[in-house]
Formats: C-alpha cells, structure tokens, sequence
C-alpha cells in the first residue's frame, strides 16, 4: 500500500490529470472557482510600504516602520505574496496569474487591485510606473511608457478590464482623480470608516463627513466607480450608531 504523508493541494492534482479526464475533472478541482465564476478575475498587487499622508490612525496596523503596507498586519496572503517579490508589481502579478492557472482558473480578463494605504499619496512616478509594470505582466511584453502599456493592453491575451486604487476622502480631490483617470483607473475604494464626525476625532482619521462626500461626488462626476470601506464597533459607536 502506498500513502502519501499530505493531503497534495487540489493544483497538484490537476497538474497530473490525464488529458483525457481533464474536461470531466477540472471543475471538480478547481479551487476556489468564486475567484473567476464572473469572468473576470482579480489580482491584488501591493505597492512598498509607505506612510499615511495624515499619520496614523488609532486601529491602523502595518506601516513602513513594521515593513508591510498601512492597514496590514503582514499576514495576508497578498502581503506575503508581494513581500516574496520585494514589492515588484510585474513579479507580484506574474506570480498571482501563475497560481490561478495551477488553481484551474481560466484567466483572460483581470480587474487589478492596489491595495494597502493611500495609493495617490504615493510619488507620482512611483504610482505611473507601478501601474505600467502590472500591465506589462499582463501583457507579457515590457513597454516603454505608462501610455504604451495601456495601448498593448487593448489586444493583449491577458486583457486588463479595470484598476482599482484604495484611497482616502481628502486624497479624492479633482487633482488626484485626474491623475487616477490618466493611468486608467476604473474605480476607487474610499476608506470612510464612519459617518461621525466625533468619532474620527477619537481615531485621528483627520478628515470630515464633508470630505466623504465630496470625494463622492468628484469621482462619480469623473464616471469613476466607487466603494466604501467601513468599520463596525469604532470607539464611540454602537450597534444603533452603526446601523
């Protein structure tokens, strides 16, 4: 009898799957097939580690001083994917795609994501060539300009279908969304947290209920979709204040 010392991952498996039996075993194992079940699949990328504009909020992990972006404790898969690769965004995506094949996933459409902090606070060199790296992965070819990816991702095998950036409501200024629009930027993630503006005093958030909705609507009068990030249980909420 022979008997193997682990359970081999579901991405083992598939690797070994007569071509035969692929078709009738794929679905069977492959893994988490919420990831792609829309058509499209999303890859997080994480830029290097840097501070808040404003400093630091009460609940924050993470920051340059613990070496993993704002807002992570560094255990995430995505951290640690992103810490594997030094932060390199072409690595970090390459990596990302790879697994997902060896999951099962078809992928041919993929939304990115860059998460952790302020993305706009970030140098703006820094954040044009982050996003050209991660469209030359998906393009599979190194391109000279931010502006040359962005032309080879319309016919690329891998094509890109959205960039997602994480910011905050007084970094959704007409001049920060401008330069969102200019890399291509499909839709932003604001982190309000709270609609109180007691309680962003209480966790030094540094901005106000007015800066929410004004980001709001500059981004939507740009036609750039958008998401909130909220928190239950903040220092002066309740359940009712939540609600």
């Amino acid at each position: 009898m022979h008997r193997s010392p682990t359970v081999p991952p579901n991405s083992d498996l598939l690797q070994r799957v007569p071509g035969s039996e692929l078709v009738r075993l794929k679905p069977l194992l492959t893994g988490k097939q919420v990831r792609s079940a829309s058509g499209v699949t999303t890859v997080a990328v994480m830029p290097k580690p840097y501070a808040c504009p404003h400093g630091k909020c009460t609940y924050c992990p993470g920051g340059p001083e613990v070496g993993v972006p704002r807002a992570y404790t560094g255990q995430e898969p995505a951290v640690m994917r992103a810490l594997e690769n030094e932060y390199d965004p072409y690595l970090q995506v390459q990596s990302r795609i790879t697994q997902l094949h060896a999951m099962g996933h078809a992928v041919d459409k993929v939304e990115l994501i860059l998460v952790g902090g302020t993305f706009p606070f970030l140098p703006r060199a820094y954040q044009e060539d982050f996003v050209k790296r991660c469209l030359d992965a998906l393009n599979g070819i190194d391109s000279p300009s931010l502006q040359e990816a962005k032309n080879q991702a319309e016919s690329a095998k891998i094509r890109n279908v959205g960039i997602t950036v994480e910011t905050r409501p007084d970094w959704s200024r007409v001049g920060h969304v401008d330069h969102m629009l200019s890399m291509g930027v499909t839709r932003v993630e604001i982190g309000v947290q709270t609609l109180y503006d007691d309680v962003y005093e209480k966790i030094h958030r540094d901005h106000t209920v007015a800066d929410v909705v004004e980001a709001t609507q500059i981004l939507k009068d740009s036609g750039i979709k958008v998401g909130y990030h909220m928190m239950l249980g903040l220092p002066g909420c309740d359940a009712k204040r939540d609600l």
